[in-house]
């Protein structure tokens, strides 16, 4: 968002559209929800997405920088406008509604609250803005900070606050006038590691209570998987994939998808337990993966770094069907393990521990050979 790309300051930019909305009445309709299809032309990028949601969905837009995940958010906000598509909210349509009338609130990355303002003075301006007396919208603040655990901080202004308090802050907020939308730019972003999980947990029990649609955009994997009900993933303005965290983590379709859920993926034809691998780049026949499941056609084939289990020289007691010489070409440190990047006529990555790799003795440019089961692999359709 425009906000969000901001640099240091926290104060909102006066001139740019208030990311507080008026408090419609819940639709009691079928139309209810979201039913979008944004298409906006910048340059030479185009995006291309279509979103649904019903009441009470939370839907998280995934994908790499550039993807036009700030875009397609700016665009339901109001804030950029459709080249072409439709955007109903509830029914009504809102491509033609100015940001400021729009029933959507907004938590920014950098939260953007009013340097000036106490934390209580913050949540009510909003309904202040939509027209509530003075008195009726700091009572209705004061709510929206008992119910975030912050009614000992409603007097503190934002620099005074931690980053956790500041965020809770935005978005009680945004929640003040009954947003029929919710939209989140990387709400956890600014956070540290500890601070983030703590407010992760937190934003999880105010959106499972949210009785409208929200739309996250986060480049964190694990914001997404347990924030939201839906995944989108978005790649060159266009979606790629969509479903529950469990299918889209489970059945990765990108090289993006399976980086980002930690899964070597491969695509290739099935035939029968054999898949014979696309793009290996080598002369001769491609490299083959053997697997449990019995297919025939195009086909994804999935395992973890995990499953591989590397050698120095060829293994000749090992069960496993699948058996790959490799050049090790880069290790680096993963959580509590190293995870090595291989080459070959198969690229992989392996996790291993410390004093295994210390063992295989394993450096850039050694040899190995890399073996995984079969019961190890997943298969499924292209």
């Amino acid at each position: 968002m425009t906000h969000s790309e901001k640099t240091g300051g926290t104060a909102p930019d006066p001139l740019a559209p208030s990311p507080i909305a008026p408090s419609p009445v819940a639709p009691d309709t079928a139309d209810a929800g979201l039913d979008a299809h944004l298409v906006v032309d910048r340059g030479t990028f185009r995006l291309d997405v279509a979103l649904t949601a019903a009441p009470g969905d939370v839907v998280a837009l995934l994908g790499p920088n550039g993807a036009g995940k700030t875009t397609a958010l700016r665009a339901l906000a109001g804030l950029v406008p459709l080249t072409d598509g439709r955007l109903r909210l509830d029914g009504a349509e809102l491509d033609r509604t100015p940001p400021e009338s729009r029933p959507v609130g907004v938590v920014f990355q950098d939260y953007l609250l009013f340097p000036h303002l106490t934390a209580l003075d913050n949540v009510a301006f909003g309904p202040r803005c939509r027209g509530a007396g003075k008195a009726a919208a700091r009572a209705r603040a004061a709510g929206w900070l008992e119910r975030m655990g912050l009614a000992d901080h409603a007097g503190a202004k934002p620099r005074r606050l931690s980053g956790g308090q500041a965020q809770r802050v935005a978005l009680a907020r945004a929640l003040a006038t009954h947003p029929r939308l919710l939209l989140l730019d990387e709400p956890l972003a600014a956070l540290d590691a500890r601070t983030r999980l703590d407010v992760r947990a937190q934003l999880r029990r105010h959106l499972a209570e949210f009785e409208a649609v929200a739309v996250l955009v986060t480049h964190d994997p694990l914001d997404a998987m347990v924030l939201a009900d839906h995944l989108v993933v978005i790649e060159h303005g266009r979606v790629v994939q969509e479903g529950t965290p469990g299918d889209v983590a489970r059945h990765p379709r990108t090289d993006y998808i399976a980086h980002l859920v930690g899964l070597n993926l491969y695509q290739g034809r099935a035939d029968g337990h054999t898949v014979h691998v696309d793009g290996s780049g080598t002369d001769g026949p491609g490299p083959v993966i053997t697997t449990t499941e019995d297919l025939t056609g195009p086909v994804f084939v999935a395992f973890p770094p995990g499953a591989v289990t590397l050698h120095r020289e060829r293994p000749t007691a090992s069960s496993a069907r699948n058996l790959w010489q490799c050049e090790v070409t880069g290790l680096e440190t993963h959580n509590d393990q190293i995870r090595a990047d291989l080459t070959g006529r198969l690229r992989l990555t392996a996790d291993l521990t410390t004093v295994a790799a210390a063992e295989l003795d394993l450096h850039p440019g050694a040899t190995v050979w890399a073996t995984v089961k079969a019961a190890q692999t997943h298969a499924y359709p292209a």
